[in-house]
């Protein structure tokens, strides 16, 4: 399960505004490659939406069934904000729906009659 944490506005190439969902997944324990220490984390990722701002609003902390993992990509600079250390990252992370849930399409509904 991951759970919708919190919203953002953001805006597209065009300038046109679009509320962007942040989705969090399940705590996991990592242990450091230093310390030896284990600390808790949870893996984040960002998906757009259709909504309003006022919806987004109603969803922080609702659950969707799924998962959040770590997917390959083209290398990116990433710098963390509270170090300012900069870092050449090859991955990022993707939300991925439970097999087992209907996923919605793009096509428009059909009605037999």
């Amino acid at each position: 399960m991951v759970t919708i944490s919190n919203y953002f506005i953001r805006q597209n190439k065009t300038g046109e505004s679009f509320i962007s969902l942040e989705l969090t997944g399940d705590i996991e324990f990592i242990q450091s490659s230093t310390t030896g220490k284990f600390y808790a984390s949870a893996k984040r990722c960002s998906i757009s939406s259709v909504f309003t701002e006022e919806v987004a609003k109603t969803l922080v902390g609702k659950q969707l069934p799924g998962s959040i993992q770590r997917v390959e990509c083209e290398a990116y600079e990433y710098t963390v904000e509270k170090t300012g250390e900069t870092m050449l990252l090859s991955h990022t992370y993707t939300y991925v729906p439970d097999e087992n849930q209907p996923q919605a399409t793009n096509k428009p509904a059909t009605v037999a009659g």
